[in-house]
This record gives C-alpha cells, structure tokens and sequence, in this order.
C-alpha cells in the first residue's frame, strides 16, 4: 500500500513537541510505502541529533516554510496558506498513492487533501488533531461572521468528502457527530504516548537531574508543554506567585511560548519557580518521573475540553498523576480511573488549594501513579495505537 501524508507540522523525539507521527511513519514504512510531504519548520527546533529528520524508508517532499508558536495571527495565516500551495504542488507530482492521510492543524492541510483526492481519484483520510475553525474562533482569531460561517461550511464539508475520519479523543468524535456525521466514519485513536522511552528512564539518572536542579526533599509540579495563548498561563503565574511562601512546593516549567517573558520574569521575583528550556522527548520522561504532580492546563473554553493534550499521557505513562483544568473527558477518564485529578480552569485559589491539598498526600500520590501507569500500557501504546490507523488506512484503500 502506496500512502502519502500530509503533516505540515512533522517533527522528531529530538524536537520538543510530541512525535506522534514520527512513531507511526516509522512502523508504517516497514510495511508499506510512505511518502510524506511536510515542512521544514521543525527542523529548527532540533535539540539533540539521535535520530533521522524522517524514519528510514520514508520518502520525504518538503516545503520550505517557516512556522512557531510565537507567531501572530497574519504570519500563522501566510505559513499555512504557503504549505498548502506547495503541499498540493508535491502531492498532485506522487506517484499515485492507495491512500492520502492528512493531519491537520490546520483546515488547509485536509483541504489540499480533498482537492488532490478529487482530482487523481483517490481515498482519503482526516485526521483531526484540533478542532478547526471552532478553535480559533474561540480563541478570538476570527472575529468576522461572514468568515466563520464559511470555515464552519469548509469544515463540514471536508468531513464528507473524507473517507474516513480520525480523531484524537472521545469529545472530538462527539463533536463530529453532532456536525452531522456518522459515528461509522469515525475512529478515536487517542494521542498515546512512546511507552519504549518512559522504561527507558533509569532511576539514577532522575536522582541526578533532582541534584543538578537542588529539588532534593522538594515536592515537584511539572508543567510541560507550550506557553500557549490557549494554556491559561495568566492564571499559573497566579497559582505559583501565591504558593511561592511552601519552601517545599517547586513548580517546574519546560518549555517555550507566547507567555515565556511573563514566567521569566515571575522566575526572577520567586524561589519556587524553575524555568528550563524546551527538551528532546527522551529528557521530558526523565522530568515526568522526577514529578510528584503535574499539571495540564487550558482556558475556560468548552472546545478546549475536547484536546487530547500528549502531556497528560506522558505523566500517566510515567507514574506521575495529573491535574486538568478543564470538564472534559479528562476529567471524567482521569476521576474514572482514579488516576488524576480537576480543579476549575481561570481560578487560581481553586488550583492553588488543589495543588496544596494533593501534595500534602503523597502515598495517595504514589497510588494514583502507579494506577496511571498500568491504564497507560493498555490503552496509550503508540505501538499499538499505529495498528488501528493501519487497518483505518487498509480499509479504505481498498
């Protein structure tokens, strides 16, 4: 089987982001042709060098495109309007593949893939990795009517013109019902998480991340991830501020974003507060394992609480329970399975008090872990996971 992806937003384990594709080429392309056609922008990310920008037997077409979460709305717009025209340009010139598959963010990505699949008579498949034009529009990023009104119609229509249809979570399969498409079209392959690299950790080289940090006799909360416009970071800045008097409570931040001056600069006036730079996946386990607790965060907006956010599968993975801001299913999977915890997004006390409260539990803590880790091996396995986009692939190939 001859398949051709589109992901304008390939990275690697050696970039910060999480490599959910990377994973899935890599068992794919032993199998089967994969031809991906992506952007380079990733590339720049890079933080270590262990692994190759493309699994071995992928074939790769790229644009040259910059993108970064810094980005403002018009430059982001003219990234994504860039990689489509060059995306259609590199997939119109493949051979003619069995399947297209198509990642977005963004809508432009599975756009290009319907006009190609229309016009070379070929399947195709939507994977929806965030809720588009519905994000945005939440976010305040596209305040005309008459413009939401033709995303909400682009989007419904990519839909139906997909053979099949590929969400993140339950709530985003939900979501797609209720724009009237049959729950038959849809498959829930969770974000997951690389289980190889969580067992990989070894313990004395988490004793001596604690040591080269000073966190000995500390309780560590990890925040991992973007500082993202939609991550609620004004809300954290409170939550650390208000906690900076528990000398033995550490917040830990890893990562890069739009909010990165403002948590600098709370970094400089409080001693509970340690900024690192991102990591490549392989460190982000080790700091996963150093963690009591952490910490996945969004703002109080209902299409937020429909993501599927690779930190939270991370930390389960690597026995460390979560807390989540938002009333979605991770808040009901996490309370279900007792692995996890919510306090209310945009209400600091609530958080502060929350954080106070489970920290002064640490067998509990302890407990919850390890419940996180087994529901992790049966259910977040990227090696498993790739299987059932396999047979999604398989399907409609044929």
């Amino acid at each position: 089987m001859h398949i051709a992806v589109l992901n304008q937003h390939h990275n690697t384990p050696d970039c910060p982001a999480t490599a959910r594709h990377y994973t899935y080429l890599e068992y794919l392309a032993q199998k089967h042709r994969v031809s991906l056609v992506a952007s380079d922008a990733w590339r720049r990310t890079c933080i270590a060098d262990n692994h190759t920008w493309v699994p071995e037997g992928v074939e790769l077409h790229e644009s040259h495109v910059p993108y970064e979460n810094k980005m403002g709305i018009r430059q982001r717009l003219k990234s994504f309007v860039g990689f489509a025209g060059s995306a259609f340009k590199m997939t119109m010139q493949l051979q003619k593949p069995d399947v297209i598959w198509a990642v977005s963010t963004p809508l432009t990505t599975p756009w290009v893939a319907a006009q190609v699949a229309r016009l070379r008579g070929v399947p195709w498949v939507f994977e929806v990795q965030d809720l588009w034009p519905s994000f945005p529009i939440a976010m305040g990023a596209v305040k005309n009517k008459w413009m939401q009104r033709r995303l909400y119609r682009l989007e419904k229509s990519l839909y139906r013109s997909a053979s099949h249809i590929i969400t993140l979570s339950p709530d985003m399969t939900e979501y797609v019902v209720g724009r009237g498409i049959s729950r038959e079209k849809i498959t829930t392959n969770y974000n997951g998480t690389n289980l190889e690299m969580v067992e990989a950790v070894r313990p004395e080289e988490v004793e001596a991340l604690r040591h080269k940090h000073q966190l000995q006799d500390k309780q560590v909360v990890l925040y991992a991830g973007t500082y993202g416009r939609a991550n609620d970071m004004p809300t954290m800045l409170q939550v650390i501020e208000s906690l900076a008097g528990e000398q033995q409570i550490r917040f830990v931040f890893v990562g890069a974003g739009y909010y990165e001056p403002q948590l600098q600069e709370l970094a400089k006036r409080v001693p509970n507060l340690l900024l690192l730079p991102p990591q490549p996946r392989t460190e982000i386990f080790k700091l996963f394992k150093l963690a009591d607790l952490s910490v996945v965060s969004f703002n109080d907006l209902p299409i937020l609480a429909t993501n599927s956010p690779a930190k939270m599968y991370d930390s389960l993975a690597s026995a460390t329970p979560v807390l989540v801001t938002n009333p979605g299913w991770t808040k009901t999977f996490l309370e279900e399975h007792s692995c996890g915890w919510f306090a209310p997004a945009e209400q600091p006390s609530a958080i502060a008090q929350k954080v106070k409260e489970l920290l002064a539990q640490p067998q509990e803590l302890q407990a919850a872990g390890a419940r996180g880790a087994a529901i992790a091996r049966k259910l977040f396995d990227r090696q498993q996971l790739v299987r059932q986009v396999e047979k999604v692939l398989e399907q409609v190939a044929r």
